[in-house]
């Protein structure tokens, strides 16, 4: 008898794959989806958030994005299954149904919302607006030639939502660090979007990779930019010390590592790219962490 056994031999089969449809065997997602959201809680209470905001925006967090992921999988199911990367996906497998992932979405996003109920109205009127946001975003890519950006948008909702849950109000601050977010989410994710760029064009799909062509280095570039000078900005607002370009500088560090990833324009390097994203939010929140502490 084997000493060991694999952790997915523990687990029932069927349970493997719910947990592969809403990704939380692939915790990157809910890690980038995350930091600006405590980007937005550090600056908003000045350090100090309360334990329950910040349970309650984490565990959000958690299940919106395995809401997200399990409606994105049912708008993709008949281009999931011609895409190398995820041609195993349950949906697409036939592992779980199409009404089970919709169920799974539309649960997900309902205990999400409950969970929010002890926080303000316009906490919860945002919230509203963000799940819209979030299932448009699937259906977007048949369309939208930039749909990156609508993913930005939903991803970077925590922000505002984290200001409006503190101070009941949403301040110039919160909208610069949310735009920041913008650029950066359209950034890592048309890095992720060069891994499959050669099959969404063979599908017809849209997505920002294709959009920027040979110059998408150049675009990713700018959109570190402008995250880079809003981080300044938001730093100057909220009157950051300067042990906050400690935090900024190692995501500099991150950034250029990442783009030098993706000049070589191989699916592995742009995946791998991707994937390093979490270091640069991370740096972004210790950053942003140790200006407000040591004032």
């Amino acid at each position: 008898m084997r000493s060991s056994w694999s952790e997915a031999a523990l687990i029932p089969e069927r349970l493997q794959s719910y947990i592969a449809l809403v990704r939380l065997d692939k915790p990157i997602g809910i890690l980038l989806l995350l930091w600006p959201t405590l980007w937005g809680l550090l600056i908003a209470s000045d350090g100090w958030p309360s334990i329950q905001i910040v349970v309650i925006f984490c565990l959000g967090t958690v299940l919106m994005r395995s809401a997200g992921c399990a409606i994105n999988d049912y708008a993709d199911r008949d281009f999931d299954k011609h895409v190398l990367r995820t041609k195993e996906r349950p949906l697409t497998s036939g592992k779980i149904s199409k009404k089970e992932a919709v169920l799974i979405a539309i649960g997900l996003a309902l205990v999400s919302f409950l969970l929010i109920q002890p926080l303000n109205i316009l906490t919860k009127q945002l919230s509203v607006f963000a799940v819209v946001i979030a299932g448009i975003y699937p259906f977007t890519k048949r369309f939208f030639s930039m749909p990156q950006a609508v993913l930005g948008v939903a991803f970077g909702f925590g922000i505002p939502m984290a200001f409006a849950a503190i101070q009941n109000g949403i301040p110039i601050e919160a909208w610069i660090l949310f735009i920041g977010n913008v650029f950066w989410v359209i950034a890592y994710d048309t890095a992720y979007a060069m891994v499959d760029r050669d099959d969404d064009i063979r599908l017809g799909l849209k997505t920002s990779a294709i959009t920027f062509g040979r110059f998408d280095v150049t675009a990713v570039s700018i959109c570190y930019g402008v995250l880079f000078a809003s981080q300044i900005w938001v730093a100057e607002l909220a009157q950051l010390s300067k042990w906050f370009y400690l935090g900024w500088s190692a995501a500099l560090g991150c950034a250029i590592y990442e783009l030098r990833l993706i000049t070589t324009r191989k699916r592995d390097a742009c995946f791998k790219a991707f994937l390093h994203n979490n270091w640069l939010g991370a740096s972004l929140f210790i950053g942003i962490l140790l200006g407000l502490l040591l004032k």
